[in-house]
């Protein structure tokens, strides 16, 4: 009977023992689930944290002064920072700045749209605008009515006039925060655009000395013009201009533009040997200028209405075509050049009697072709 009752204690003693191992077991796995728990606040509360919308940017044009004029007014007036593009290189800031999560305020100036690209547009801004970024599109470029009507529905800040150029628009719409110098930068800037006689732009053209204006504002585009490939330097120009400096404040820029008009001299006499002429336009494409600088030559030289003046970027495949029209010109040209380009796979638009288009390559001949019979 012994033996049976320590048989029994013994079994009760190991009973214990594996009860206390199994406690023991259970409570020391307690204390990690709480650890866990702890960690994976911490970093839920570190992904929640976004960085704060502090940047100013302004996409503008950088093949004028009207481009070139409205940065400088925006920098003035907000601060921050210019993106300077052409046309064919607005989609692509667009779709960068979209991304930038420090984006505060986006203002676009002087970049018309074309039937290829206002969708995509829209598309960003409505993006921008779910993001909280304030936009703000300015252009005196002919527009599609229903674009401005879906941009006043995302609540896009749009000041669009024909009737004045982009600069001076800014101008007025930003006065108060401008001082008295921005007003000359406008005006220089309708001057370059043919629209120093719109309702506005001749008003800040009598605060000055006309010829002063003149020449100020020719240099400015001579020098514009001439550097396009220097980047640095068309950021240098608006940085001058917002800080208040006249054109000859600017080391150089006299002498530059004489450069330039030497150039444009012997243009004149490429253009005689190179033009070619239809029974509505005169047409000459360039090979060792810009096309902008050599269109109006191409339209007075020809005896035409319309010249069209066509240049080969060979690292995109495509021909930048610059457009003028005389004053007897009937027709409107950037709304003509927008559907036309657009149908031959590239785009284009702009003013009435002056704007652009980046055709395809094997598409330009069609294009001269097919406008010739357009305007009539």
């Amino acid at each position: 009977m012994a033996v049976s009752k320590t048989k029994k204690s013994t079994t009760k003693t190991v009973k214990k023992k594996v009860s206390k191992k199994t406690t023991k077991k259970t409570a020391a796995k307690k204390p990690v689930k709480k650890t866990t728990k702890k960690i994976s606040k911490k970093s839920v509360s570190k992904k929640t944290i976004k960085p704060q919308r502090t940047k100013v940017i302004c996409i503008s044009h950088k093949e004028d002064c009207d481009g070139i004029s409205s940065a400088a007014i925006i920098r003035q007036a907000f601060g921050g920072d210019a993106i300077l593009v052409d046309y064919p290189g607005q989609m692509e800031a667009l779709n960068q700045v979209v991304l930038d999560e420090k984006l505060k305020s986006l203002f676009i100036c002087d970049l018309g749209l074309s039937k290829k690209t206002q969708d995509e547009f829209i598309d960003i801004l409505t993006t921008l605008r779910k993001n909280k970024v304030s936009v703000t599109y300015i252009d005196h470029h002919d527009i599609d009515p229903d674009v401005v009507k879906a941009l006043n529905k995302i609540k896009v800040n749009v000041i669009h006039d024909i009737n004045e150029c982009t600069a001076v628009l800014a101008y007025t719409a930003f006065k108060s925060k401008l001082n008295d110098h921005a007003s000359f930068v406008a005006a220089c800037a309708a001057i370059t655009d043919y629209m120093e006689t719109r309702p506005i732009g001749s008003k800040l053209l009598q605060i000055y000395d006309r010829q002063f204006a003149l020449i100020s504002a020719t240099v400015m585009t001579y020098n514009i013009v001439g550097h396009q490939k220097e980047p640095d330097y068309l950021q240098y120009l608006v940085e001058e201009l917002a800080d208040s400096k006249f054109p000859h404040d600017i080391p150089n820029t006299y002498e530059f533009a004489q450069i330039q008009v030497e150039k444009l001299s012997q243009m004149i006499a490429k253009v005689k040997m190179g033009l070619k002429t239809m029974s509505n336009l005169g047409h000459m494409e360039i090979l060792d200028a810009g096309a902008s600088g050599a269109v109006n030559f191409v339209m007075g030289l020809s005896g035409k209405n319309v010249g069209v003046a066509y240049k080969e970027r060979v690292d995109h495949g495509i021909y930048a075509v610059s457009v003028r029209g005389s004053k007897d010109c009937k027709v409107h040209l950037g709304k003509i050049v927008n559907l036309l380009a657009t149908s031959l796979g590239g785009s284009g638009g702009g003013h009435d009697k002056a704007c652009g288009a980046v055709i395809p390559k094997p598409k330009i001949k069609k294009f001269i072709t097919e406008l010739n019979k357009k305007i009539k």
